[in-house]
C-alpha cells in the first residue's frame, strides 16, 4: 500500500529542540525518569517523592508532590517578562475585541477566586461553568482551580436537560453563566436555559451571571449575582494559589457514553498539568513570538487542554473567538488569522471540509503567510481535506499535526511532530513516552494494515483517574477488555512504516462535527416526546460533518408519520439534548429490529443503511 508522503520544510528545524527520535529513545530507556524530568520543568510547591505507582497503564503520579496548575499557567509568568505579554486576544462574533496580558489575566483570576472563596466555595467543591467563548469562561476555569475547587464546564450549545443532568451529577454548589452568547448570527439565551435547568438541582446555592449581550434576564435575589458587581467589590485580602496534592481533582468533564447518562471524566492537577504542558510544547512547537488559535470551545476537552491550560502553561498568546467560521462570510477564520498574525492554527476536519466547499478564493483573499503550523483534532481527517488544508490554507508550507487523543487521555497520544514526514489521513506515531498497539478481538497484535482495536500500552501522567462517583465503571469500560492496557474504543490499522490510521468508533458513540454523542442520550431525547414509543439512532457518513445522525422511530398508537412530526421531533431533540444532537433525518418504522432479549439491533440498522453485510441475525426477534 503506497501513500503520498510530505516532508516538512527545513525552516522547522530547531537546534535547541530534541528530535522525536531522541525524546523517544530517552523515554524507552527509563520511562519513569523521563516523565519525572518533564514534570520538574514546571513549578511545584513541594517536590514529589515517587513518580508512579500503579497497575499496568493506570495509577497515581508524582506522589507526595504539591502543585496547582494555576501556579504554572499564571503565577510563574507573573515573575518574568511574560507578565507584560498578551495572554488572550479575544474577538466576539459581532466584532468586539479585548486583550488581556498575563498580568491582567492573573489579576482577574485572583479577584474572581477571592469572590468565590468569599461565597463559601472551598477546596473540592464543584463549580459548573456554562458560558459562551468569552474571556470570563477561561477566567472562571482558572479561578476555580486556583482555590482548589473542581470545575465542570458544560458546552454552551447544550440545552436545559443536559445542563441539569451534569449539574446534578457533579452536585455543583455554584453555576457561572452569562446572560447569553452569539453563535452563527443567533443569540443563545444561556441564563434563560440555566434558570430552567437549576429548578431541580438541590445542591446549587448561587449563580454568577456575566453581562455579555446586554439582554435583560431574570435574577433571583439572594441566589443570582452579576459578575461585574462582585468583581467591583472592595476585596481586602486577595487569595493565594492553593497548594494541591498532585492527585487532587482539577476538573470533571462529562462525555457521552453508551449507557444513557454522560460519564464524568475526572482529571487531576499534577498528571494533567504535565501532559498538557509537554504535548503542547512538542506538537505545536510554541515559541515566544507565536500567536496561537485553536477553534475549540472549552466545553470540550480540546478547549481545556489546547485553548486554556496547555498554551498558558507554555506562555503562549492565544486567540479566543466567540463565533463560527462562516458568519458573516466563510472567511471569518482566515480574516482573524491575517488580522492577528496567527502562526499556529488548530481546528477540526469537519470545519475544514465545510470551508473547503467554498473553494480557494476565500482563503486567498487574506494574507496567511504568518502561518507555520496547522493542526487537526476530533476525528480522522480524510486525505482530500488534508491536502486542501495544506495547500489552500498552509500554502503547501505548513505541516499538519493530525492529532489523536480523547477526553479520557487528557493530552494528545498519537501525532506527528513538526519535523515528522506526513501521510495525509494518518496521525503518524505515538508521542514520546506513549505506547500504542492494534489488537484483534482475542488480544493478539494485528498484522500490517489489518483493522483492529486501538489500545494504549504504557502509563502516562494525564490519563483520567476515574469516572466521578463510578470507579467500577471506569475499570470496566477502559481496562477490562484488554487487562493492563487502555481500551480506546476506536478501531485503527498500523501500516508497514509504523504509522497509525484511525478508522472510527467501535461502540455506540457517534462523532458529529468532531463532537462525541452517545446514541442513548439522543434516543432518550426522542423517546421523551409523547409521540415516540421507541427510537434508535446511528451515525451515517457525511461529506462535511464526518457523520450525521439518522433516527429510526416507532410511534405510539394514535400518531402517524408526517413531515411536520419529523421536524417537531428534530426540534425536540435540539431542545432536550442540544442542537448538535438533532437528527439529520428520521425514518418512521412499525417496529425496530430487536434481539430476543429486547435489545435494539443498531448494528442491523447501520448495515442496511450503509449497504453492508447484516452479519449474524440468529438472535433477531421473530
Amino acid at each position: 500500500m503506497t501513500t503520498e508522503v510530505y516532508l516538512p520544510p527545513d525552516t522547522l528545524s530547531r537546534p535547541d529542540r530534541p528530535a522525536y527520535e531522541e525524546l523517544s529513545k530517552k523515554a524507552e530507556e527509563d520511562p519513569i525518569d523521563f516523565w519525572a524530568g518533564i514534570a520538574r520543568e514546571l513549578e511545584w510547591f513541594q517536590d514529589f517523592q515517587a513518580v508512579f505507582e500503579g497497575n499496568g497503564v493506570t495509577g497515581k503520579w508524582f506522589l507526595g508532590g504539591k502543585c496547582n496548575i494555576v501556579a504554572n499557567t499564571l503565577d510563574r509568568h507573573a515573575k518574568t517578562w511574560r507578565k507584560n505579554k498578551l495572554a488572550i486576544i479575544w474577538e466576539g462574533e459581532n466584532g468586539e475585541t479585548r486583550t488581556l496580558s498575563y498580568h491582567a489575566l492573573n489579576r482577574e483570576v485572583t479577584r474572581l477566586a477571592t469572590v468565590l472563596k468569599s461565597m463559601g466555595i472551598n477546596k473540592g467543591d464543584r463549580v459548573t461553568i456554562y458560558m459562551p467563548r468569552i474571556p470570563e469562561q477561561v477566567i472562571a476555569m482558572l479561578a476555580t482551580a486556583k482555590i482548589g475547587a473542581v470545575h465542570s464546564v458544560v458546552y454552551g450549545g447544550f440545552s436545559t436537560d443536559a445542563l441539569r443532568e451534569r449539574m446534578m451529577s457533579a452536585e455543583s454548589r455554584l453555576l457561572i453563566t452569562a446572560d447569553g452568547g452569539y453563535m452563527n448570527g443567533k443569540v443563545v439565551p444561556l441564563k434563560e436555559i440555566a434558570t430552567e435547568a437549576i429548578k431541580r438541582v438541590p445542591s446549587l446555592e448561587s449563580v454568577i451571571v456575566v453581562k455579555h449581550i446586554g439582554q435583560e434576564v431574570s435574577m433571583e435575589p439572594g441566589r443570582d449575582y452579576f459578575y461585574h458587581d462582585l468583581m467591583s467589590l472592595k476585596l481586602a485580602n486577595l487569595v493565594q494559589t492553593e497548594p494541591m496534592d498532585a492527585e487532587d481533582p482539577l476538573f470533571i468533564l462529562y462525555t457521552s457514553g453508551t449507557t444513557g447518562k454522560p460519564k464524568g471524566v475526572v482529571h487531576v492537577h499534577g498528571g494533567y498539568m504535565v501532559g498538557a504542558y509537554c504535548s503542547t510544547k512538542w506538537v505545536f512547537d510554541i515559541r515566544d513570538e507565536d500567536r496561537y488559535f485553536c477553534t475549540a470551545d472549552p466545553g470540550w476537552i480540546t478547549g481545556h487542554t489546547y485553548v486554556t491550560y496547555g498554551p498558558l502553561i507554555n506562555g503562549a498568546t492565544l486567540l479566543l473567538y466567540e463565533g463560527g467560521p462562516s458568519t458573516p462570510y466563510p472567511d471569518r477564520w482566515w480574516h482573524l488569522i491575517s488580522k492577528y498574525g496567527i502562526s499556529i492554527f488548530y481546528t477540526t476536519p469537519t470545519a475544514i471540509r465545510g470551508l473547503m466547499r467554498y473553494g480557494d478564493a476565500w482563503p486567498k483573499r487574506h494574507d496567511l503567510k504568518q502561518l507555520r503550523l496547522l493542526g487537526s483534532v476530533g476525528e480522522p481527517i480524510n486525505p482530500a481535506a488534508w491536502k486542501w488544508f495544506h495547500r489552500a490554507v498552509g500554502d503547501g508550507q505548513c505541516p499538519i499535526m493530525d492529532t489523536y487523543w480523547q477526553t479520557e487521555t487528557g493530552m494528545i497520544c498519537i501525532s506527528p511532530l513538526p519535523e515528522t514526514p506526513l501521510k495525509p489521513g494518518s496521525c503518524a506515531k505515538p508521542l514520546p513516552g506513549m505506547g500504542a498497539e492494534i489488537l484483534t478481538e482475542s488480544g493478539e497484535p494485528c498484522g500490517p494494515n489489518e483493522e483492529g482495536y486501538l489500545v494504549l500500552t504504557r502509563p502516562f501522567p494525564s490519563l483520567a483517574r476515574t469516572l466521578y462517583k463510578d470507579p467500577e465503571e471506569f475499570q470496566r469500560i477502559y481496562f477490562s477488555k484488554f487487562p493492563g492496557k487502555y481500551f480506546t474504543g476506536d478501531t485503527a490499522r498500523l501500516d508497514e512504516d509504523g504509522y497509525f490510521w484511525v478508522i472510527g468508533r467501535s461502540d455506540e458513540i457517534i462523532k458529529v462535527s468532531g463532537y462525541r454523542l452517545g446514541t442513548a442520550e439522543v434516543e432518550s431525547g426522542l423517546v421523551s416526546h409523547p409521540a415516540v414509543a421507541e427510537a434508535a439512532v446511528i451515525g451515517v457518513p457525511h461529506d462535511i460533518k464526518g457523520n450525521v445522525i439518522k433516527a429510526f422511530v416507532a410511534l405510539k398508537p394514535g400518531f402517524s408519520p408526517s413531515i411536520a412530526l419529523e421536524e417537531e421531533l428534530k426540534a425536540h431533540v435540539g431542545h432536550e439534548v442540544g442542537p448538535i444532537a438533532k437528527p439529520e433525518s428520521i425514518l418512521f418504522m412499525d417496529n425496530l429490529p430487536k434481539t430476543r432479549s429486547g435489545k435494539i439491533l443498531r448494528r442491523l440498522l447501520r448495515a442496511k443503511e450503509l449497504g453492508l453485510d447484516t452479519g449474524d441475525v440468529s438472535t433477531l426477534e421473530e
